[in-house]
């Protein structure tokens, strides 16, 4: 059975996601490496082209959580992206508990919450 209330709270958890992945890939696949350092400390410690490449992965994330269930067009993307950006989330838990970032590693998992719960809704009840 199909919740109203579940699939606008999907909604709003894949536009929040969106808007936060498609600016940190915006950034991150843009901005030179030593002003991203001084936000972001763990830059130091991963290559340019590795940096280039998360910051694409997020910007294709955030742009598969929306368009695909939006336009109807391929809408198991949706999930697949969902599912990407947990990944890219469990990897950066990895990354900042080797750094002893507590902090970010907070915030990493309450993105990779999201990002699974989104996952799940639209490969399950909440597909399409």
């Amino acid at each position: 059975m199909r919740s109203a209330a579940v699939d606008v709270a999907l909604w709003i958890v894949a536009g929040v996601l969106a808007v936060m992945f498609g600016m940190a890939g915006v950034m991150k696949s843009t901005q030179p490496k030593d002003r991203l350092a001084e936000k972001l400390p763990w830059v130091a410690d991963v290559s340019l082209p590795t940096l280039r490449v998360i910051g694409v992965s997020e910007l294709l994330g955030a742009l598969g959580l929306i368009l695909p269930a939006w336009t109807g067009i391929a809408p198991i993307l949706t999930p697949i992206a969902a599912v990407g950006l947990a990944v890219i989330m469990a990897l950066a838990v990895v990354t900042h508990a080797r750094r002893k970032e507590s902090g970010a590693i907070v915030f990493n998992l309450v993105l990779l919450a999201a990002a699974v719960f989104v996952a799940w809704g639209r490969f399950g009840p909440y597909a399409g």
